[in-house]
């Protein structure tokens, strides 16, 4: 039986979340439009969010290239590609916001766990980008990252790469799926206690409102994106690759036998309330 080979297409990309100041910006530029959605608006939470903001922030790039084509399409809202990359990160400091606390004496610790952890993962992404299942350019920017608060995001990178990709990987990589799942855990714990949330010049929100404001701000950023993805679906229909410019945010996790899929269609990724 003959080897299969490396698709040639694009692959899936993924980014950093950003450093906290800019996540806290953006939460504050859109809080106005966060607010004004009704508790029955809010959409139930059923994909990681540290992955979702990180394979949104690597779609960005890639939307941008549609911009031109989008902006002729009937009843499509340019504004959803042109915001989603801040909607993608006010929902990343509003997830922060939601974070038990953690001690800055348990930093050590977490960046001991971290540290391994990044380095195994970074290895097995730069191996699979070089036999062409990774998004090069991706790969190469996490490799660029350098000190705490570089560890915690190229963590969540990391896992949102794995995670975009898993069905192309799952069986060519020696990562497993746990060590996604640790990733994805970890990142925002060491940021939580490097003091993300603590951000000069802009005041942290009200902490009894954490998990509503994180909901409300998940909302945002995953209706605008729920579009982007339809207007990628739709221009690229022939070409079949509107993955690598707008990826499911859930579509390639790894699911248990008994679980269902997601009950969606085609071209929606719309959670059910």
């Amino acid at each position: 039986m003959p080897k299969q080979k490396p698709s040639k297409g694009p692959k899936a990309p993924a980014g950093k979340p950003a450093v906290p100041t800019e996540a806290a910006k953006a939460f504050a530029e859109v809080e106005p439009l966060i607010t004004k959605l009704s508790s029955d608006e809010l959409l139930q939470i059923n994909v990681d969010i540290p992955r979702a903001v990180a394979i949104a922030v690597g779609a960005v790039p890639q939307l941008a290239k549609l911009r031109d084509q989008a902006a002729k399409l009937p009843d499509f809202d340019i504004t959803h590609i042109d915001r989603v990359g801040t909607y993608a990160l006010a929902a990343w400091y509003a997830y922060l916001l939601a974070l038990p606390e953690v001690t800055a004496g348990g930093l050590a610790a977490l960046l001991e766990e971290a540290k391994p952890l990044r380095e195994g993962m970074l290895l097995a992404a730069e191996l699979l980008a070089h036999r062409g299942l990774f998004d090069k350019k991706s790969v190469e920017a996490i490799r660029s990252g350098q000190g705490n608060l570089d560890i915690a995001n190229d963590l969540v990178a990391l896992a949102a790469l794995f995670s975009a990709n898993w069905p192309e990987v799952e069986n060519k990589s020696p990562i497993e799926w746990t060590e996604v799942e640790q990733a994805t855990t970890l990142g925002p714990k060491i940021l939580v206690a490097l003091g993300a949330r603590e951000v000069p010049g802009i005041k942290v929100p009200d902490a009894s409102n954490a998990i509503e404001r994180r909901d409300r701000s998940f909302t945002l950023f995953f209706r605008a994106y729920d579009q982007c993805r339809r207007a990628a679906t739709f221009l690229r229909w022939n070409e079949k690759d509107a993955d690598a410019f707008a990826p499911s945010l859930f579509g390639s996790r790894r699911r248990t036998k008994s679980e269902p899929e997601p009950e969606v269609s085609e071209t929606s990724e719309t959670p059910e309330k």
